[in-house]
Parts: structure tokens; C-alpha cells; sequence
């Protein structure tokens, strides 16, 4: 069994809040650190999952702060997006060009944050258990960081404010992503990533309709103010209504240092379908976020709309690709509980690159809409079941470490997007019109979205029992 934390008393709840009515996963007063024999909490040392069943009201509390998190990440991408299409910040720097100096500091910056502190956050011991004291931090200088995102007025400016929120926000967002694997048993995965992509589904619906509303009213700040509203409500939500999870892992007298650096450590390259299940999830967020951050300079240059009559397009196609989120996503993690993860992932990319193409090839906008549609059935799909697939593979005991590092390709993927699909852009339209620039920016996607089945192919998705494991006498919520 697992020894108290480097650091904490040998009972390491003692002081510890006990668990509260209603509180999510949360533990008894006496014992953070160790279980005993009836303890259902598997021990994080054994990589085990829960096996209490919770509440489906206790699901959504711990996905909620997702929506705060995406509602950050898609009302400034739409913000940056309307800066660079409809002011002179980038100066004589190539849109293309500009998206991506924007991007590379942020993503480089989440790339390394995330997991890093995904993996302290396993060993952490606080009196709020492992996740939430990052979570906390984290949320708080986000909307210090918001603030100087919409009041920067050059591109050095932005930028810089850009990575300082990729820092916070990556903070708060690694030790987050333990909490699936921390709290939820295995005959409840399908349903709890349902929740964590329909949070994010929501979280991108505020984000883009608060960032395209101010886009109307000609007062862009206004969106990131209201974003870290929400951010602060449902961090809070998370705090308080969700318990501490698994107890910590030991540091066995190590320090914080050499944590951080075993974030990094080559034995990750021995869960081979892991790292395969990474790179498949990097390429298919790749030629989402093509679409993502070029639709606004799409809607000018195809079809020559001022910034007030894209937001407006904008919210209509906000609206085609929720619709097209909601009808798959469900269902989606309902049947890739009966025939598989993989399956429904390669329906996803093969719905995406149809969007895709339809978008770049549309002769009017109604066409490129109904191409967001299909964009929106495999984006739902998608979040839905690679996240279920993933928490499937990881080893459980440093699930912060392996959910930190997946979101590598979350991190980058914005950044490999722009300069794939900026470039692209800037490269077509200097050689013929800004028009083709930005349909060939599309059908990249097009490409991304096949690559990403490709590598899907090696994953080796594990066996599920066909019905649920319970232990005795405990019964579903």
C-alpha cells in the first residue's frame, strides 16, 4: 500500500475537511494518504479505478469547470482572430504570419506547463487534496491575464499577454484533467467524457457567441471580461462541490525538482498506444483549429463580409455546429461503450474531412454552414470518445502526468494549425487572390483530418468487462 506523502503526517487527513453532503469523490475524515482494507478508493500506487458508482449530478460537477477553460480558450482565439482580420496591429506582417507569431509563444508555453504540473499535482499534498490548490491559483491570474489581452494594443503586447494566460491557465488545467481517472469507475467512463465534451461544446458555444456579439457591437473587450466571469463561477462550482480524489503518491524524499523532470521521462515511451492515441488526437485538433482560427478571415475574403456581418455569419455557424455536437455526442459514448473507442474515432475524422471539404469548396454561404454542420457531428464524436479512449490506456496511478501530457497535442495543435493553415494561406493568396488563399487553408484540413485516422491504426484499445464491476453491496446512484 501506498506510504503517507513525502512530508505529511502519517495520516494525512488528520485536519483534513471531512467529506461533506453532496461533496463528489470526497473522503472520510482520518485517512488521505493510506485506505484501509474496506476502503473501495483503490490505492493510487496499484493504478486502480474507482468502483463506486456516482450520482449522474456528481458527473457533471466534476466536468463543469471545462466550460470555463474552453469558454477562455475560444473567446480569445475569436478575439485575436477579429484584431488581426479587421485592425492594423499586425502592421506589414502577413495575417498568416501574425497568426502564428500570436500562437507559438502561448502553445510553447502550454506544452510544457500542463503536464508538468499535472504530474506535481500527483504528489501534491494539501489540505484540499492534490487538484485543487493549482486549480484555484490558476483561475485567479487568468483573469488577471484577460484583462491585458483585451487592453493590449500592439502585437508584442498581445503576444506577451497570450503566454501569460497559456501559463495560468495550463496551471490550473493539468492537475484538472486528473479528476476522471481519479473519481469515476469504469462502468461510468462513456458517460463522464460524454459530459467532459458536451462542457466543452459549451464552453466554446460562450466563448464564440460572447466574442462575436461584442464583434457586432464593436466592443471586443467585453468578451473576455465575460469569460472570466464564467471561468471564476465554475472554478468555484469545482472547489467546493467536488471531493479531493485519490489520495497522493509519495515523493519517497525526492524533490519537487525531480518531479517535474519525471513528467518528461523516457518510460513514457513504453505505452506505445498512448503515444500513438497523442499524435492521432494532435492531428485531428490540428485541422480543427484550422477551420477555428481562419473562418473569420474565410468569411472576409470569400465572401467579402465587413466584421459585423461575419460575426453575425459566425454566430448562424455557431449554431450548425453545436446542433451537430449535441445529436452525436451522447450517443456516440453510448455506442463506443458497445463496439469500441476506435470505431466511432475513425467516423469522426471521416465526418470531419467531409465538413471540411464541403466548407472549403462551398459556392455560397449557406453551403459552407451545412459543412459546419458535419464539422460539428465529428468534432462531438470526437471529444466524447478519445477522451473515454484515453482514459482507458493511461496508467491511472499518475493520471495527472498522462492526462498533462495528451493535452500536448491540445496545446500545440493551435499552433502547428496556424502556421499549417496561415501559411498555406499567405503562400496561395500572394500567388493568386486572397480568396483561393483561404479555401486552400480549409482543404489543408482536409489532409490533417486523414493523417489522424492513420495514426489512430497502431492504438491497442483494451477489453471491457460486458457488464459493470461493482463491489459488494455498493449499487449504481
Amino acid at each position: 500500500m501506498l506510504r503517507a506523502a513525502e512530508g505529511a503526517p502519517d495520516r494525512a487527513g488528520e485536519g483534513l475537511p471531512g467529506r461533506e453532503d453532496g461533496a463528489v469523490g470526497g473522503t472520510k475524515t482520518g485517512d488521505a494518504a493510506t485506505s484501509g482494507p474496506d476502503d473501495p478508493r483503490p490505492d493510487p500506487a496499484e493504478g486502480g479505478r474507482p468502483t463506486e458508482l456516482l450520482p449522474f449530478s456528481h458527473l457533471i460537477r466534476i466536468s463543469l469547470y471545462w466550460l470555463g477553460l474552453t469558454a477562455i480558450d475560444a473567446a480569445v482565439s475569436q478575439f485575436v482572430a477579429f484584431r488581426l482580420a479587421y485592425s492594423d496591429i499586425s502592421g506589414p506582417i502577413p495575417l498568416g504570419l501574425a497568426t502564428t507569431l500570436l500562437t507559438i509563444g502561448g502553445a510553447a508555453v502550454g506544452i510544457l506547463i500542463q503536464p508538468t504540473m499535472g504530474s506535481m499535482s500527483d504528489y501534491a499534498v494539501t489540505r484540499w487534496g492534490r487538484r485543487k490548490p493549482f486549480i484555484v491559483f490558476g483561475s485567479l491570474f487568468d483573469v488577471v491575464f484577460l484583462v491585458g489581452i483585451a487592453n493590449g494594443n500592439t502585437l508584442l503586447a498581445l503576444g506577451a499577454f497570450v503566454m501569460l494566460l497559456q501559463l495560468s491557465t495550463n496551471i490550473a488545467r493539468g492537475p484538472f484533467q486528473g479528476y476522471v481517472p481519479d473519481l469515476v469507475a469504469e462502468p461510468q467512463v462513456g458517460t463522464a467524457s460524454a459530459l467532459v465534451g458536451m462542457m466543452q461544446i459549451l464552453g466554446n458555444v460562450s466563448g464564440l457567441v460572447l466574442a462575436n456579439l461584442a464583434a457586432v457591437l464593436d466592443n471586443l473587450p467585453v468578451a473576455l471580461f465575460a469569460v472570466a466571469i464564467v471561468e471564476l463561477v465554475t472554478m468555484v462550482s469545482v472547489v467546493l462541490r467536488v471531493g479531493q480524489g485519490l489520495p497522493p503518491k509519495s515523493r519517497n524524499g525526492r524533490p519537487w525538482m525531480a518531479i517535474a523532470a519525471e513528467t518528461w521521462g523516457t518510460d513514457i515511451l513504453r505505452e506505445r498506444s498512448y503515444l500513438w492515441l497523442v499524435a492521432s488526437r494532435l492531428f485531428f485538433l490540428m485541422a480543427g483549429g484550422v477551420l477555428f482560427a481562419y473562418a473569420t478571415v474565410y468569411m472576409r475574403d470569400v465572401f467579402r463580409m465587413s466584421q459585423g456581418e461575419a460575426g453575425i455569419t459566425n454566430l448562424i455557424l455557431i449554431v450548425a455546429v453545436v446542433a451537430g455536437n449535441v445529436v452525436t455526442i451522447v450517443p456516440a459514448a453510448r455506442l463506443s461503450d458497445r463496439i469500441g473507442r476506435k470505431p466511432i474515432i475513425y467516423g469522426a475524422c471521416a465526418f470531419g474531412a467531409l465538413g471540411a471539404g464541403i466548407a472549403a469548396m462551398a459556392p455560397a454561404v449557406p453551403v459552407a454552414i451545412a459543412g459546419g454542420t458535419l464539422f460539428g457531428a465529428a468534432n462531438g464524436t470526437f471529444l466524447a470518445v478519445d477522451w473515454a479512449l484515453m482514459t482507458d490506456i493511461i496508467p491511472r496511478a499518475s493520471a495527472g502526468r498522462y492526462m498533462g501530457l495528451s493535452n500536448v497535442a491540445t496545446g500545440s495543435s493551435p499552433l502547428f494549425a496556424a502556421a499549417i493553415g496561415g501559411l498555406t494561406r499567405d503562400f496561395v493568396a500572394g500567388r493568386s487572390t486572397d480568396e483561393l488563399g483561404a479555401r486552400a487553408a480549409f482543404l489543408i484540413a482536409v489532409g490533417l483530418f486523414a493523417i489522424g485516422a492513420v495514426l489512430l491504426r497502431p492504438v491497442v484499445e483494451p477489453r471491457r468487462p460486458t457488464t459493470p464491476r461493482l463491489e459488494p453491496g455498493l449499487a449504481p446512484a
